[in-house]
């Protein structure tokens, strides 16, 4: 729910802070004290449309701050942890508007765009009146509303998830069907590159081996003049390596008879030479086995320039030949059991879509039997809210060609009328703002626990209306108190005496300009005000008794 909401250098506005309680709270004051300035301010925080001669002349920035608690708002939590906006069960939405530049909006702190801001805003507030903030003018929103009061969400749901399974099969299908008009081309392409590739008859590992032998094979007289160097260096001429190590030895041995401590370079020394001997054993093993042999360099190549070749045909590396073969391979099955797959998926959408429809069907049944019965409740309602005439019709349609969408196989439409032999309207076409104010109100208290939106707004409901309606009119608003926020903006005072908190909007002159105050009334000041009310300018003893006697019997 909406607990304070700050204003600063909007319109007339320099400072204004208000608290707001749960339950039903009345906002009263002089006409133009500046009432309707605090609904345009928190429509601008929900994301309206600004205009910078909003600004307070004189003033370059205007700021609106709303904060909210979340424990009634479910959906509002979801959407801030979902946006990773979330911060503790409570939302601050802040929004700056610049004389000289864009506006600016803040969620929790943080940057968002309008659309962010709208999109929360619908599952915080619900302005009633003459404003931008008309859920109940969207259809979806009387969907929604519909289906609620019906108890039909969960199959509306069912009937969302058969209609995405289906469109999902029968995408599948479309794409198999285009396969098939293409598969006899593709499919002698497949056998052709297939054969191909099976006559290559690329080993696992064969392309490392191979290439290692062709590089052995052609560098094999390099092979030999190196090994018989090295051999030179280790061995056979008088100042190799092992004869040097053999006179070292000689030498240190003299040396240990003088100084034995030297014995551990002794055994370095041997196991110098004998590291030495291995590997003039093992270079001579090796020279031996070398082989001159052009046949087998031939052959090597031509199988390396064949692979070679296949691999730049299909554009990839030759040790990837045998997974483009297993891919081809794959989709040559795929073609050949094509017909199967198809069937399969005929069967799936055949066996979809009659599900989905019956789905359907039962959904538009429920819909229709509840819709004549809200129809009727809010009708009732609005007759005795000043509209003696009026009537509302909740229109259940299919959609042309009995086609489905994840909504089900309905249109759905609000339709009132307001005088006697007048056909019934779509709301948005309702011309008296009073008018859909009350029949607002009508379809909240009929739908009251059907609804998720924790604060409820109405912006002057009682336009035309006096006496014992607005006697009703207040009693509606309290019964919609007890299970939401309601604020509600009066000149009534049998709305306002039902408040079960009253805040009055006043505006005076000071040095610095016009001022816009907020106060809480309680006790005697709250009689004063509802027999302002009451009487206007002379208030008598009379009045402030009648006051008082409202708002006892109120409570």
């Amino acid at each position: 729910m909406l607990t304070r909401l700050h204003i600063k250098d909007l319109a007339i506005v320099t400072t204004l802070d208000a608290e707001f309680s749960n339950g039903m709270t009345s906002l009263t004051g002089e006409t133009g004290a500046g009432k309707s300035i605090l609904i345009d301010a928190l429509g601008l925080a929900l994301g309206d449309r600004a205009d910078t001669g909003m600004i307070r002349a004189g003033c370059d920035r205007a700021e609106i701050t709303a904060v909210f608690q979340l424990d009634d708002s479910k959906e509002a939590n979801q959407w801030l942890t979902q946006q990773a906006l979330d911060a503790g069960g409570e939302c601050i939405l802040r929004r700056v508007l610049v004389r000289e530049g864009n506006s600016r909006a803040f969620i929790n702190g943080s940057p968002a765009a309008l659309k962010s801001i709208q999109s929360l805003g619908e599952q915080l507030v619900d302005i009633h009146g003459q404003h931008a903030h008309q859920s109940l003018l969207r259809t979806d929103h009387q969907r929604e509303l519909l289906d609620d009061y019906a108890g039909t969400r969960k199959l509306r749901d069912s009937v969302a998830g058969l209609f995405h399974e289906w469109h999902q099969a029968v995408t599948d299908r479309e794409r198999v069907y285009k396969t098939a008009a293409e598969r006899r081309a593709r499919f002698e392409l497949l056998r052709f590159q297939i054969d191909e590739l099976n006559t290559l008859a690329l080993g696992s590992g064969e392309v490392e081996e191979i290439d290692r032998e062709q590089r052995r094979l052609s560098s094999a007289g390099q092979l030999r003049i190196q090994c018989a160097r090295i051999l030179d260096l280790l061995d056979e001429e008088e100042s190799s390596a092992r004869a040097q190590l053999i006179r070292a030895s000689t030498e240190l041995n003299r040396m240990l008879q003088l100084e034995p401590e030297l014995a551990d370079c002794r055994e370095m020394l041997e196991s110098a030479a004998i590291h030495v001997d291995e590997a003039v054993a093992t270079l001579r093993d090796y020279a031996e086995n070398i082989e001159l042999d052009p046949k087998r360099l031939a052959r090597v190549e031509q199988r390396l320039e064949e692979i070679q070749d296949i691999a730049r045909k299909y554009r990839c590396r030759p040790q990837e030949l045998p997974e483009h073969l297993a891919i081809l391979q794959r989709e040559l099955d795929e073609i050949e059991h094509i017909d199967s797959r198809l069937e399969q998926l005929e069967q799936r959408c055949s066996e979809l879509e009659k599900h989905l429809l019956a789905q359907s069907e039962k959904l538009h049944e429920a819909r229709g039997a509840a819709a004549e019965t809200l129809g009727k409740t809010v009708s009732s309602d609005i007759r005795k809210i000043g509209m003696p005439d009026g009537r509302v019709e909740i229109l259940v349609e299919k959609l042309p060609d009995g086609r489905t969408t994840a909504n089900g196989l309905d249109r759905i439409s609000f339709l009132v009328s307001t005088n006697p032999g007048q056909p019934p309207q779509p709301l948005a076409k309702v011309a008296s703002g009073g008018e859909l104010s009350r029949i607002s109100l009508a379809i909240q208290v009929a739908t009251i626990r059907c609804g998720s939106i924790p604060t409820l707004i109405f912006d002057e409901v009682d336009v035309g209306i006096g006496g014992s309606v607005a006697e009703i009119v207040g009693r509606l608003l309290r019964s919609l108190g007890e299970e939401r926020q309601v604020l509600c903006v009066t000149h009534l005072p049998q709305v306002a005496a039902r408040g079960r908190h009253h805040l009055q909007i006043r505006k005076r002159s000071g040095k610095n300009g016009v001022m816009v105050e907020i106060g809480t009334l309680e006790g005697d000041a709250r009689v004063l005000e509802i027999a302002r009310m009451l009487g206007g300018i002379d208030i008598t003893e009379n009045t402030l008794a009648h006051a008082n006697e409202m708002i006892s019997l109120s409570n």
